[in-house]
């Protein structure tokens, strides 16, 4: 679960299957009591309907975990320019990061710095279609150096400029869980 959607959505698959939940956060559902291996298989089937799956590979959980603190501070809006993925990731989930980068790599067919620009990139669109913030304000947010160092990476990924992009109105986002 990446967005507040999806948390609503898996709130609706289990209350419909009538499991009590004890807490609910982005890429983790707590119930308040075990349930039966019968119940997690139907609980499973539900949710694949909907895209999602239950994590039991702690590989796959640690993934879900990287991704969601990436999305989370790329939402801050406040990512400043000397900001280092690195030290942030293996601060956030006190792990080595070289292991927490060959683990995402081997699962994710991208690399942890490609995931995090991709995930920037997104961002850039939706600021760009919702015409709220400059280009250059957009770079500040972000931790770009520079208006120009967005503007490549933009391009590198989408094919377009920003300006372009948001001139002929391309909502050709991504969902950030397809990312």
């Amino acid at each position: 679960m990446v967005c507040n959607r999806c948390i609503f959505a898996v709130e609706n698959i289990f209350q419909k299957l009538d499991i009590e939940i004890s807490r609910i956060e982005l890429g983790a559902v707590h119930t308040q009591n075990n349930l039966s291996q019968n119940k997690i298989e139907t609980l499973n089937d539900s949710l694949q309907k909907l895209g999602f799956q239950i994590l039991e590979d702690q590989a796959k959980r640690q993934i879900e975990e990287i991704k969601k603190i990436i999305i989370l501070e790329i939402n801050t809006l406040d990512i400043s320019e000397d900001f280092i993925l690195s030290k942030f990731v293996s601060t956030q989930l006190s792990k080595d990061y070289s292991l927490l980068s060959k683990n995402f790599s081997l699962h994710e067919n991208v690399t942890l710095e490609q995931y995090f620009i991709l995930q920037k990139i997104e961002k850039v669109k939706e600021l760009l279609l919702y015409n709220e913030f400059s280009l250059t304000e957009i770079s500040q947010k972000l931790g770009y150096k520079s208006v120009q160092h967005l503007s490549a990476q933009f391009k590198n990924s989408t094919g377009f400029t920003p300006t372009l992009f948001k001139k002929l109105k391309l909502n050709e986002r991504i969902s950030l869980d397809l990312v």
